[in-house]
């Protein structure tokens, strides 16, 4: 429907373009010999639908093309720490799949959930915890049937800027810093700091550890100043910058950073729990055949080897239950 949306479209203003083009020669013609024998009228406008006809025969085949030569557009909403690996992965789906145009949006997992029940066009989405993916497939009824998949782990660092001196080893002395980057509740990485933070006895046991404000993890570490993040990638960024003294994010974000930063812990998962990322095609009733077709073919080349060694690449741990 949107092509032939686009072909009406094209028509209607070649049409309305050379009405206006013919009407002006007209006049022209008019104005330059006074007057104009009947006959000539007549010549001049059969010339003029002759003219209208082959031009707009020459757009509808002009767009015609270009429709036909348009790549298949899918939405992919990835996590925010997923953005790296995601490009290296989409390049190399395309080098074999080169009409697929793969449109990301990396944000956190939680903001991306959001999205998807607000209606936002999606396709497929890689999510930083199962929680999210949970709510869209067994709450909303949005994901396709058999396309749900575990395909990597990740795990939660403390870390600090290379040259940044810190009395803080790891996240049991987190309290030393003069300040923290962290990310909020809501956020994988923030979740799985918290739920780290109360294993380890530095907050108190909680039903939901998403809902932990970030005024009481600052209250348990004794009023240290903590800058709430909206997602993992603005965690990075403040340390990097050294607006924060350390922060917490995924080990996989350290990638391509290992001059900048430093990592002061790898928090155990015995403290965390496994950070396992799902993927999954979406259903998206404004897709067409084509794209819900490449959603699912993209969805397996994310489990495929081919994917798998680019993810080790990018420090993340492949050595999942699929």
């Amino acid at each position: 429907m949107k092509k032939i949306a686009k072909v009406v479209t094209a028509l209607i203003t070649a049409s309305a373009l050379v009405m206006s083009l013919t009407a002006c020669g007209a006049s022209d013609k008019v104005s330059a010999a006074g007057t104009s024998s009947g006959e000539g009228a007549d010549t001049a406008s059969s010339a003029g639908i002759v003219e209208d006809t082959a031009f707009s025969t020459e757009v509808m085949q002009d767009e015609t093309e270009m429709t036909e030569n348009d790549p298949t557009e899918i939405q992919v909403f990835i996590a925010a720490s997923l953005n790296n690996v995601m490009q290296e992965v989409a390049a190399k789906y395309n080098e074999k799949n080169p009409d697929v145009k793969i449109v990301f949006n990396a944000d956190s997992s939680g903001t991306l959930l959001a999205q998807i029940e607000e209606g936002y066009a999606c396709d497929v989405f890689f999510s930083a915890a199962q929680k999210q993916m949970n709510i869209l497939q067994d709450d909303d009824g949005l994901v396709v049937d058999g396309t749900r998949h575990n395909v990597v782990n990740n795990q939660v660092c403390v870390i600090k800027r290379s040259d940044t001196e810190t009395a803080v080893t790891g996240l049991s002395d987190i309290s030393k810093a003069s300040s923290i980057a962290l990310a909020d509740g809501s956020v994988p990485v923030g979740k799985y700091t918290r739920e780290a933070m109360v294993n380890a006895g530095i907050l108190p046991e909680n039903e939901d550890v998403s809902k932990i404000s970030t005024k009481e993890v600052s209250d348990a570490l004794g009023g240290v100043e903590i800058s709430e993040q909206s997602n993992v990638s603005k965690v990075l960024a403040a340390v990097v910058e050294g607006s924060c003294e350390v922060g917490t994010t995924y080990y996989s974000d350290t990638y391509g950073y290992e001059k900048d930063i430093e990592i002061i812990e790898k928090v155990p998962y015995e403290l965390t729990g496994d950070v396992i990322y799902p993927v999954a095609q979406i259903k998206n009733d404004e897709a067409d055949d084509a794209e819900v077709k490449a959603a699912r073919d993209f969805v397996d080349f994310i489990v495929s080897d081919e994917a798998k060694e680019i993810f080790d690449k990018y420090y993340f741990d492949t050595d999942v239950e699929k």
